[in-house]
């Protein structure tokens, strides 16, 4: 029997209704709209289409967007300067630095530099130690895409043996830590794990976070197991994920898709992030 397929973008669209009519209710208490600053260094294409994407989302549900876009030959203090005055600006409730920075770029210096309190992107050492501490403050995007598909999926993550692949700070170890606090059993795998698809084979819930193609097939899913796939690879046929989606979503009772799964979850808790940064500045 085919996996139930996730749908990630009627997901986000549900996520940006609920934040527009959330919005609207902020707007009326506080008399102004939030704003969100989107930095994007140099003319990366892939980013650009990126940032668009964000730019274009705030437009639909009453964000500001409030875009720099310096060159790339940039200098580190006059990346510093703008993160400040950034920092600085009352109309800015959330900041967003975009990744890759160029190579001559310090970019922990610049994520470090944005006040926590406007991390929307939730990846300062100060969010992250709050997430660590079990005491969130903002939530990295992704993972917070991903918890909510969970959640939209009626999982039950009480008592549940989860295998995260992959341990970077952007997914895989912040997605860990909100598993964590949903009471799941949590192991993380990563280049050094030994047997990995017999690991991943215990996974009531596994999720795929690892940036590598098609890494994970039959052997690694568990009969009746949730597949949240984060991967995103391009290859010459297109998009896809960590995860060999066809031959898992006959072993699965239910995946994400790439593209179409967690990717519009990202957008969509971004703008979340936004809102709640913009309540928090306000005491709300």
């Amino acid at each position: 029997m085919a996996a139930r397929r996730i749908d990630g973008r009627a997901v986000a669209a549900a996520v940006k209704e609920r934040v527009k009519v959330d919005l609207a209710a902020y707007e009326e208490e506080s008399g102004r709209a939030p704003g969100l600053a989107t930095v994007l260094v140099g003319e990366d294409p892939a980013s650009e289409v990126y940032v668009g994407m964000k730019v274009k989302a705030c437009a639909e549900v009453g964000i500001r967007s409030i875009h720099q876009q310096p060159p790339a030959s940039i200098r580190q203090e006059e990346l510093e300067a703008l993160v400040e005055e950034l920092n600085a600006d009352d109309a800015v409730d959330g900041i967003l630095v975009q990744m890759p920075l160029p190579d001559h770029l310090d970019s922990d210096r610049i994520v470090a530099l944005i006040d926590p309190l406007k991390d929307v992107d939730g990846l300062t050492p100060v969010n992250a130690g709050l997430l660590a501490h079990g005491t969130p403050g903002l939530t990295p995007c992704t993972p917070a895409g991903v918890m909510e598909l969970l959640a939209h999926e009626g999982v039950e993550l009480e008592g549940a043996d989860v295998v995260v692949v992959g341990r970077s700070k952007l997914v895989g170890v912040p997605v860990a830590r909100l598993l964590l606090m949903a009471n799941a059993t949590v192991t993380i795998c990563h280049s050094r794990t030994r047997d990995l698809d017999a690991v991943c084979a215990r996974a009531d819930v596994l999720v795929a976070a690892v940036g590598v193609p098609r890494l994970l097939g039959t052997a690694a899913i568990k009969p009746g197991a949730i597949v949240i796939d984060v991967g995103v690879n391009r290859l010459e046929e297109g998009l896809v994920g960590d995860v060999d989606y066809e031959p898992a979503a006959e072993v699965a009772a239910a995946i994400t898709p790439v593209p179409g799964g967690v990717g519009p979850m990202t957008i969509a808790m971004l703008l979340h992030n936004t809102l709640q940064a913009a309540r928090a500045r306000s005491g709300n």
